[in-house]
Parts: structure tokens; sequence; C-alpha cells
């Protein structure tokens, strides 16, 4: 099996829904993004991914993501943007054009990380 890592960036405000605490209020992080596909395949070249398609898509993404309120964005509404909820969110625009796709990991701080990954 191989596996490749690729991570970027993007900062945003939102807060939580449905929470009794200070992430109720509007606030801002630095989010650190990590995309993880996985197979057992490789190309003609002997790679599962090319690291440089899977950036380019990857940062599609944060560049809708980057510098917005995330509860105005249509596809939060009436949801709590959580961290947990945002790395499904970018799981299933990734995985929509790399099936390899394995796992998302979102960190929000540099010690605090949700995943989202299907079994």
């Amino acid at each position: 099996m191989f596996e490749v890592r690729v991570e970027t960036h993007f900062s945003s405000a939102h807060h939580l829904l449905n929470y009794q605490g200070k992430c109720e209020n509007m606030h801002g992080h630095n989010w650190k993004v990590e995309v993880v596909a996985k197979g057992n395949n490789l190309d003609k070249s002997n790679i599962l991914i090319d690291f440089k398609i899977l950036k380019k898509d990857l940062n599609k993404i944060m560049e809708y993501l980057d510098h917005k309120d995330l509860n105005e964005l249509e596809e939060f509404q009436g949801e709590s943007p959580s961290s947990e909820y945002i790395s499904k969110f970018i799981f299933y625009k990734m995985k929509q054009k790399h099936p390899a796709v394995c796992r998302v990991n979102v960190f929000e701080t540099p010690t605090s990380k949700a995943s989202y990954y299907e079994e």
C-alpha cells in the first residue's frame, strides 16, 4: 500500500452553532489542511498521484474558503462549521476528483486536529 500526503493552509472566520462558550462568538483561525491518498497501484512513472495535481485541486478549495466567514458560505448554511465538518467538506470535494483520497485532517491550532475518513 502506498500513501501520499499534501498540506496547505487557509485563514477564515467562523462561529459555532449550538455551542455554549467562547467559540459561539465570531473568531478566526489559520487552518492547516492535510489530504492523504492511498492505493496499491502506481502509474508508469511509479507515482500514486502527482503531488502537483493533488495540491492544485486542494488549493482551489482553499481559495474558496480563504478569508471568508464560513458561516456565510452556502455549503455551511445552518451547519456549525467545526473543524470536523470542514474536514468532511474538503474530503468530499477532493474525493470527487481523486478517488484515492482516504483522509482529510484539519488543524485549527498546531495542537488541535479533526479528521474525516470513511471505513
